[in-house]
């Protein structure tokens, strides 16, 4: 081999500057150890090399190493259970993607239907529908419960009024009653018991200038079944219809206003069929009283 041509060639400044594989830096190691020569002008290469790089070496700034080896630190750190949780809770953008390279960006799955809430919004719905049930039926009870009680104060108010209505008529007629025999137009005729009825007892009220004639039971006995009380003005001697009496009259319970009698002597009673007779039965005169 011309060692001077392998000198020459350049293949020791590659291998000083690192440019060879290492099978080449191996052969010029080879070569170096066979040839002096070589082996001087390769270490003269390598001196060259270096003398160069520290001719032009940069100082680096102040801290420098420091924030290097910082950072490293931190690259290398393993990561935090808070960070590892963070990260996953929050989505991170993807890494950016070359030029003209597909980008594939992972979706979030779709939010599950959780079944356990599910069940819980179905309870509360049947829950409050029950509970409207029950109010709707509560309430219609209350309601018929008010309307019965309405129409049970209508009732009683119906009733104190007819009630009140009846003493405010029994009040009138005592009122009249009273008036009758404080008055002094009227003239008072007792009515005394035939022998048939001894223990009978009556009187009229009779008023010549009205012709109103009131007449009130003190003691008669019951008539018998279908029978009636009626009253006869005697004028002249001439029966004349003055009326029947009512039941409440006749056992004493009132004073009754009778027919008006123009004119008389006298007034009996006699028993006659229900709703009176056109002429008097003398054979059942009670009682019997003059002017």
């Amino acid at each position: 081999m011309d060692i001077q041509h392998y000198i020459e060639s350049g293949i020791l400044e590659e291998y000083a500057l690192g440019l060879l594989s290492e099978a080449e830096r191996a052969d010029v190691e080879r070569m170096a150890g066979l040839h002096p020569q070589v082996r001087q002008e390769l270490d003269e290469a390598l001196r060259g090399v270096e003398a160069y790089a520290q001719a032009h070496a940069v100082t680096p700034p102040a801290g420098m190493r420091e924030r290097v080896l910082s950072g490293w630190q931190q690259a290398i750190r393993p990561e935090t259970p808070a960070l590892a949780m963070t990260a996953s809770a929050t989505p991170q953008p993807a890494p950016s993607a070359a030029a003209g390279e597909a980008v594939v960006r992972q979706m979030p799955p779709p939010a599950e239907v959780q079944p356990s809430r599910s069940r819980w919004l179905m309870a509360a719905s049947v829950a409050l529908l029950m509970l409207s049930g029950l109010g709707n039926v509560l309430l219609y009870n209350r309601l018929q419960e008010s309307e019965a009680n309405l129409l049970a104060a209508r009732n009683e108010q119906a009733r104190f009024a007819a009630t009140q209505q009846a003493v405010e008529r029994r009040l009138d007629a005592r009122t009249q009653e009273l008036n009758v025999l404080r008055s002094e137009q009227f003239r008072a005729v007792q009515l005394k018991g035939t022998p048939k009825a001894p223990q009978a007892l009556a009187r009229v009220y009779y008023n010549p200038g009205t012709r109103a004639v009131y007449v009130d039971v003190r003691r008669l006995p019951a008539p018998p079944a279908g029978k009636q009380y009626q009253l006869w003005a005697l004028d002249n001697g001439k029966p004349v219809d003055a009326g029947v009496l009512t039941a409440a009259t006749a056992v004493g319970d009132s004073i009754q206003q009778m027919k008006d009698i123009a004119s008389a002597q006298a007034f009996a009673m006699t028993v006659e069929d229900e709703g009176g007779s056109a002429a008097p039965t003398l054979s059942t005169m009670t009682v019997i009283g003059n002017l």
